[in-house]
């Protein structure tokens, strides 16, 4: 699969948001090793802690059906361009992945792809 088609996945994902709060719906796309795709939306609670990103929501979809190594994830927002992923997801994405310069981080610009490796988002990631 493209990284085109990837981000249309993400966009499509983001028309699915629930986020009455902040009026900022984000949609993911996370393609695993293996090739497959899962996609997520952000969704919100008024227990603001409890609101959920895109990116995790995708990658939960992912890790229930059994997959472990995220190889890219497409992220889109359509109320601003290079959504990118916030701290806590660049950690989750790096949790299933085998080494941060092999997963490609997906952004759209105008109808430009910016392509990032999670090892420029999350320098000196954390791990045990």
């Amino acid at each position: 699969m493209t990284y085109e088609e990837l981000m249309q996945k993400a966009i499509d994902a983001a028309k699915n948001a629930y986020c009455p709060y902040s009026k900022f719906p984000v949609g993911a796309c996370v393609m695993t090793d293996d090739g497959a795709i899962y996609t997520g939306c952000n969704f919100e609670n008024s227990s603001f802690g409890m609101t959920i990103c895109a990116e995790r929501n995708a990658i939960g979809s992912a890790i229930a059906e059994g997959k472990r190594k995220i190889k890219a994830v497409a992220i889109f927002s359509p109320v601003q361009d290079n959504c990118a992923p916030c701290g806590a997801c660049r950690q989750v994405i790096h949790e299933f992945c085998d080494n941060d310069n092999d997963v490609d981080i997906i952004l759209q610009s105008g109808n430009e792809l910016k392509i990032f490796t999670l090892a420029q988002l999350l320098p000196e990631s954390f791990s045990l």
